[in-house]
């Protein structure tokens, strides 16, 4: 019965929100991939926005539900049925009423299982496509066949593009560029190959009074060439979301020099890497919205890579959704942080198994996350650098904040909505 209320639920949101975009036909962006989607929607709604109207996905609502609430313009209701009953009369409004609404949608979509992109995109047919990397073990994979099967599903999205329609993807992921050439679009790509359209180079960290405040790289789009900064974030993929926007700026004829200025406004969002000060004058590096396989090994290689840091700690909750791949990737993930990390905390049981391979590092096993955030509060010292990151139901932003060096920087961290803090 729950099953049919929320299929009907879909059926009537997806409706609406398709009659809202016959009516106004704004320019659709969608963005997909595995890594870094919500970050890249951010940073190209922030390049766009300079000459459009745009509105974007609200965090990382890219669902049959999120979609629709985006092109309606509303929140999520949850399960306050008053909520509802508003979502409806609005939406009905959008219909009736004259409005002045966005000539462009920035939208993130993601799929958990087959079919969901195909479904999402009998909403809303995009003018140009987002793609950011499709690793060689994805997310949501225990949901699929194989790898190749949610591959193909993320990048479905460019199958619905018309001619000529722009089509930008990472330079460096092979998937996308083979599946591109086959397509009769405009292929824009963005990355750190030499060949990239938009490509990124001289990438390092940047300091502001002596302390790491984020990321830095030399970009170079034509002829033309400059700085891009990731400020308060560290890591390449916090710079690669950048490039991106770059990208769909030269898509959509915005000069650079204009397009660079407007991305010094961005900010990546909570969660992706941002630095915060941590107890005893340590240092946080909180990544702790999701975590891959291919997100967590960049991060430890950000990590092994932090300047000035006396130790590293590398926090390290559940992958989930690994299916098969689940207990060879924490494994994998456990040798990596044995290269980067002088203390490895494991939080949850799937990733026990990253402590089955670390040789040089001392190893810490907790349960939960409440259980290793009393903990670390004992152990952090000055000088550490800690890096932070598990799967959203690992609730690793729980760690983060029993961390902090000031209470209100709370404020900054993911999943801090009233919904999610009453969760378990």
């Amino acid at each position: 019965m729950k099953k049919l209320f929320k299929s009907l639920v879909i059926f009537k949101l997806s409706l609406l929100a398709r009659a809202v975009v016959h009516r106004y036909q704004p320019k659709i962006i969608v963005v997909t991939g595995s890594v870094g989607k919500t970050s890249t929607k951010d940073a190209v709604a922030t390049v766009l926005s300079k000459r459009f109207f745009v509105r974007k996905s609200e965090k990382s609502f890219n669902s049959e539900f999120g979609v629709p609430f985006t092109i309606l313009g509303v929140e999520n209701p949850w399960n306050n049925p008053f909520a509802w009953f508003i979502l409806m009369k609005n939406a009905l409004a959008l219909l009736i009423l004259p409005n002045h609404y966005p000539n462009m949608l920035v939208l993130e979509v993601g799929a958990d299982h087959s079919g969901d992109l195909a479904r999402i995109m009998k909403i809303a047919t995009p003018d140009a496509v987002v793609v950011t990397r499709l690793p060689e073990v994805p997310v949501h994979v225990e949901s699929y066949a194989s790898p190749e099967a949610v591959r193909e599903e993320e990048f479905s999205p460019a199958y619905a593009l018309p001619a000529d329609a722009p089509l930008i993807i990472p330079a460096d992921d092979a998937y996308a560029i083979e599946n591109a050439k086959r397509m009769p679009v405009r292929v824009i790509s963005y990355g750190v190959k030499e060949d990239a359209d938009v490509q990124v180079s001289h990438i390092g960290f940047y300091e502001e009074e002596g302390k790491v405040a984020g990321m830095s790289a030399h970009v170079i789009v034509g002829s033309e060439g400059g700085k891009i900064f990731a400020k308060g974030s560290v890591g390449i993929t916090q710079l690669l979301p950048l490039a991106a926007a770059l990208a769909a700026a030269n898509a959509f004829d915005i000069p650079f020099p204009e397009a660079l200025q407007v991305l010094e406004t961005y900010e990546p969002p909570p969660g992706r890497g941002r630095l915060l000060a941590g107890k005893n004058n340590s240092v946080i590096i909180d990544d702790s919205y999701n975590a891959s396989p291919v997100a967590v090994e960049e991060a430890l290689g950000t990590l092994k890579m932090f300047p000035k840091a006396k130790r590293r700690i590398a926090v390290l909750g559940d992958m989930l959704e690994l299916g098969r791949y689940s207990v060879a990737e924490h494994e994998r993930i456990g040798a990596l942080a044995d290269e980067s990390a002088d203390i490895i905390v494991t939080v949850g049981i799937r990733a026990r198994a990253c402590a089955a391979a670390p040789k040089n590092a001392e190893v810490l096993l907790f349960d939960n996350a409440r259980n290793a955030a009393l903990a670390l509060s004992e152990l952090v010292r000055e000088g550490d650098a800690i890096l932070v990151k598990g799967s959203q139901a690992i609730r690793a932003e729980r760690i983060v904040e029993a961390l902090l060096a000031n209470p209100s920087d709370a404020s900054k961290l993911v999943r801090q909505e009233k919904k999610w803090k009453q969760k378990a």
